[in-house]
């Protein structure tokens, strides 16, 4: 009977730990948590290329932001990541201007969450100029160089280049992550935004590891 009953322990035991075992999460498939571009985009070589495609006014977007960013922070000195704003209507290109006034000026780090919660959390347009110019005003940036800068070639290049670039991915939705110009993943595709991390940190290291 002590053999019978120790015997029925040790299988209680085991199924507790079974039960209470964390699930073996399976690694992300092609075609299900990400897309392989039918025409892939040259990147720099000696690096893994990671570039967000994003809109200001996306609420996908901001919700996504800080999983991104804490994902960001991880990665080694061989990932370089980028963003790239996108603009699907002639009227929304204001948002695209935005990020890159931020990034001719230095302050894009200090800045590019706040203008995210102005739209998002505030309930701004961040569409005209006015109302852009005196935002940036209350955040420190002098009225007068916020509007010369966003009205720049450069600037204006610069966001009139994004939309390109975006074309060339056929980037149809955001927030999208392209790895290395070729695998593209996102909440959407993955199902998750936990989905979405797991397929790109897969991703990341199959382009290190050469096995993608």
């Amino acid at each position: 009977m002590k053999k019978l009953a120790a015997l029925f322990a040790t299988i209680a035991a085991v199924s507790g730990l079974l039960m209470t075992a964390p699930a073996v999460q399976a690694a992300p498939t092609e075609g299900k948590d990400y897309q392989v571009l039918k025409a892939p985009q040259p990147v720099p070589a000696g690096k893994i290329e990671v570039t967000e495609f994003f809109w200001y006014g996306c609420p996908h977007c901001y919700d996504f932001e800080p999983e991104l960013e804490a994902w960001v922070h991880k990665q080694g000195k061989d990932v370089v990541f980028k963003r790239v704003p996108v603009a699907f209507r002639e009227d929304l290109l204001a948002h695209t201007k935005i990020f890159y006034t931020l990034e001719a000026l230095g302050k894009l780090e200090a800045l590019h969450g706040k203008v995210f919660e102005a739209i998002h959390k505030d309930r701004k347009r961040m569409l005209s100029t006015d109302e852009i110019a005196d935002f940036m005003a209350k955040n420190g940036i002098d009225r007068k160089q916020w509007v010369d800068t966003f009205n720049s070639f450069s600037v204006t290049t610069n966001a009139q280049r994004a939309n390109k670039i975006a074309d060339a991915y056929k980037i149809d939705g955001v927030p999208t992550v392209v790895v290395q110009g070729k695998y593209v993943t996102s909440p959407s595709i993955a199902g998750t935004k936990g989905a979405a991390i797991q397929a790109m940190d897969f991703l990341v290291t199959g382009v290190r590891d050469k096995k993608l």
